[in-house]
């Protein structure tokens, strides 16, 4: 009696790409024609789309019926279709990749080389960047450099978020039902037997990134955020210090005066150093207010994502 084949899930959110996803249906097919050891299950969030993404999807699905298709409320972000497509994955493993064709098909087989080997989360690793400005490769370094920084490494330079999990680490993510979710950072949380596979990001296929520069650093704060506590300890190292530094010039001016007679006049130093605290106050205060936006986010228990249609599912 033979084992039952195992089965793998691919979760891709697409919004607004209506000029890739026949393309990445064929490139998915051929992917897997070519691993016929296992049985498929693609699963295409469909999120918030506006062009006809949803159309072509699902005349994908009637030509093949190992597409799925989840269609969603609105648009929920990344973050959010990831979280819906990998809540309806039922394979053995879960590969999380981009509508984009930015996340190249044919590397899928090299992930389950690796699963196979016993690898139980396997991320592609950003050798280069093709087809992006120099903002955009600017912002990508000190998001890796300031998350790497903040949480202790947790975060792996230039993972991405193409990656080969196995269910024990989905099924573990799934179970995390935090509001302000940064699902690359809760597959590095989670741990697991992990393993990095350098490859060059390619340039879209077609349309338009949807990773504008204002979107992407909201999208980074809130992840660091939500997995470092340095910033507020900063703000209480800083507190410290500044205090520590004060008592220090009250003593010295103390004695200045007991043994001059002249008090310090200066008072633009004065006004300085109170603008500079009302500096740091303010900014202080922003990052608490930062942490309280998130706190907020969560007391709400507000769904992640909300189903319009399921077809397949």
């Amino acid at each position: 009696m033979t084992d039952a084949r195992k089965v793998i899930s691919v979760v891709i959110p697409a919004y607004n790409e209506s000029e890739c996803v026949d393309e990445l249906a064929r490139r998915l097919t051929a992917v897997m024609n070519a691993e016929e050891a296992y049985d498929w299950q693609i699963i295409v969030v469909e999120n918030g789309s506006t062009d006809d993404t949803w159309d072509k999807l699902q005349k994908i699905r009637e030509a093949d019926d190992r597409f799925k298709i989840l269609r969603l409320a609105r648009n929920f972000r990344m973050d959010g279709g990831l979280t819906a497509g990998l809540a309806h994955a039922t394979g053995d493993a879960a590969v999380v990749m981009t509508a984009d064709l930015q996340d190249p098909p044919e590397l899928i087989p090299e992930f389950l080389r690796k699963w196979e080997q016993g690898y139980e989360n396997v991320y592609m690793v950003v050798s280069e960047r093709q087809g992006t400005g120099p903002l955009r490769r600017f912002n990508s370094v000190m998001f890796y450099w300031i998350a790497g920084k903040m949480t202790g490494g947790a975060i792996p330079r230039n993972a991405s978020d193409f990656r080969l999990v196995d269910r024990r680490v989905y099924e573990t993510v799934n179970s995390m039902q935090e509001r302000n979710r940064f699902v690359r950072g809760l597959f590095a949380w989670v741990g697991f037997k992990s393993t990095g596979i350098e490859h060059e990001r390619p340039p879209r296929f077609g349309g338009e990134s949807k990773a504008h520069s204002l979107k992407v650093l909201d999208l980074a704060s809130k992840g660091i955020l939500a997995h470092s506590y340095l910033p507020l300890r900063a703000i209480t190292a800083t507190g410290l210090v500044i205090s520590g530094v004060s008592l220090l010039a009250l003593v010295a001016f103390t004695v200045r005066f007991l043994v001059s007679g002249v008090p310090f006049p200066g008072f633009g130093s004065i006004i300085g150093t109170m603008l500079l605290m009302f500096g740091l106050l303010f900014l202080f205060l922003g990052v608490i207010s930062e942490y309280v936006g998130l706190i907020y986010e969560e007391v709400k228990h507000r769904p992640n994502y909300v189903v319009s249609q399921r077809v397949g599912l």
